[in-house]
């Protein structure tokens, strides 16, 4: 029943929200002072709103560990005490719990445990509480959450207490001692907030410090449970490393026992299509020689005709290729006697030239001299 504390908690508090209403003459309909009901009205609710908010993590922790304690009664009645795990039925069971938080957790750890997975068992295993542990009960709790609300409850207590006695101290008026005693009355009230709100601050703190622990170590023992008897009844076996190796040794003397037959088979099959292979070819060159003979004569003097003919066809060849050689040679030579021809009318045009441009100055010089006795002999003849 530790797991349902909530419904004690919100027994107290309707509880406290009557006796306040009582104090504060609501039920007698003497109500004296409007403010200090308002003020105890508003921290009740704001105390009511908390205590809502944790309530709806509780439900949903306690959805959370039921589910928990269900597969742990599950597992315990299906378990029959052997040696035999039960391991291969929840390593592929989908969503054990039917609560999301679990079943994702869960479903990691089954990823996990699939890379340990051979053949031959299981080479490692992962812990389970890496998956499904406190973390998973504090997320879902809310603890965060939860673990403040008691100092909040105490705070909201002591606000309340400063707020009655500044609202008392903010009406006293102690300058006239006539006046004292009419100031005592809003004074008494202001206290009477600030003791009404501390004390109901204390109260619910201690309350809710007892219900949330009471719910909190019900989900962990729970948790408990659940891994001792998921360790016990459902964590494969490992193989160890002394058995791992002898399993190696069983593993390798029967794949060399295997290869050992194979490779006599297989020589013992050689042999005989060996044997067969011969008589095969034997009766092939047999048959091949009755029925082709006359055909591989004709062959052969074909090739033979083919050789002399490729011969002769080698010796002409050869001829056109001396032939070719000489053609080229000619060539070169042709070429060579063109080329210094070919030098020798450069060499003497440029000769000519030379001659041509001695003529040409002769000329010149003859025609000058002549020039020069014409205009002598035309001088002589005036005279």
């Amino acid at each position: 029943m530790k797991n349902r504390l909530y419904y004690f908690l919100f027994l107290c508090y309707i509880a406290m929200v009557v006796v306040i209403l009582y104090i504060n003459g609501v039920f007698t309909g003497d109500v004296t002072d409007t403010a200090n009901l308002v003020i105890n009205v508003g921290f009740l609710v704001i105390i009511g709103i908390l205590f809502l908010v944790s309530t709806a993590s509780f439900i949903r922790l306690n959805r959370c560990t039921d589910a928990l304690a269900k597969v742990t009664d599950k597992v315990y009645k299906a378990y029959d005490g052997g040696n035999h795990k039960l391991w291969e039925e929840y390593s592929k069971k989908k969503q054990p719990f039917g609560d999301a938080e679990l079943d994702d957790a869960f479903f990691r750890y089954q990823k996990r445990m699939r890379i340990y997975q051979t053949k031959r068992g299981l080479i490692g295993a992962a812990d389970i509480e890496d998956y499904i542990n406190e973390d998973v009960i504090n997320r879902v709790g809310k603890t965060y959450f939860n673990s403040a609300i008691s100092g909040t409850m105490t705070g909201l207590g002591i606000l309340g207490t400063f707020i009655g006695l500044s609202m008392g101290l903010g009406s006293f008026n102690g300058n006239d001692i006539y006046t004292i005693s009419e100031n005592i009355g809003p004074l008494l009230e202001g206290m009477k907030v600030a003791f009404h709100t501390s004390v109901y601050g204390i109260f619910f703190s201690l309350i809710f410090t007892f219900v949330y622990r009471g719910i909190m170590s019900d989900a962990y023992e729970k948790l408990e449970e659940f891994l001792d008897c998921f360790r016990e009844c459902v964590e494969p076996v490992v193989i160890t490393a002394d058995e791992n190796s002898k399993a190696m040794l069983i593993y390798q003397a029967n794949i060399a026992n295997s290869i050992k037959h194979m490779t006599e088979l297989l020589q013992g099959n050689a042999m005989e299509q060996t044997k067969s292979l011969e008589v095969i070819v034997n009766q092939f060159m047999q048959q091949m020689e009755q029925s082709m003979g006359s055909s591989f004569a004709r062959m052969g003097e074909s090739l033979t005709q083919a050789c002399e003919a490729q011969q002769v066809y080698a010796e002409n060849y050869k001829s056109m290729e001396d032939t070719t050689r000489q053609l080229l040679g000619a060539s070169l030579t042709l070429q060579q006697t063109l080329e210094a021809t070919m030098a020798n009318q450069e060499a003497l045009a440029r000769e000519l030239k030379a001659q041509q441009e001695k003529i040409e100055e002769t000329c010149d010089t003859i025609n000058d001299e002549i020039s020069s006795q014409l205009y002598t002999f035309g001088l002589l003849k005036d005279v």
